[in-house]
């Protein structure tokens, strides 16, 4: 990154930032070096194993337990795909926010839509639910 501000850099932050907090990890843990850093890393895991390196604090308790009823169960299953592919979302805008070549980085008016997009698809779920 230079030393001047710019649109393109404040979204490359955005998108690290929001790497950050589904990971769990900072661009500057040993896990990264030259060969490897946190855009590289979450790319990697897109789409299949992003559970694997999603911080665990983001998954909802009710993910986390055991169904008891069948009908429990279809509902885990739903939300957790919902879940999931929410979580796949958060990644994506945050991999194409940090991308290294400013012009390859998503605009922010698109990110701000693609974040409104899963609120609404959460907040939905949680209507359905009640």
């Amino acid at each position: 990154m230079g030393s001047l501000v710019s649109t393109e850099g404040d979204v490359y932050s955005f998108g690290i930032l929001l790497l950050e907090m589904f990971t769990g990890k900072r661009p500057a843990d040993d896990d990264f070096d030259d060969t490897m850093n946190l855009n590289q890393f979450v790319k990697m895991a897109l789409p299949g194993r992003v559970m694997e390196i999603a911080d665990h604090g983001l998954i909802t308790e009710g993910e986390q337990e055991k169904a008891t009823t069948s009908s429990n169960t279809v509902h885990q299953t739903r939300r957790g795909k919902m879940q999931h592919q929410c979580i796949v979302s958060m990644f994506r805008i945050g991999v194409r926010c940090s991308e290294d070549s400013p012009s390859e980085r998503m605009k922010i008016k698109d990110a701000l839509k693609e974040l409104l997009a899963i609120k609404n698809i959460l907040l939905n779920d949680g209507r359905q639910r009640n």
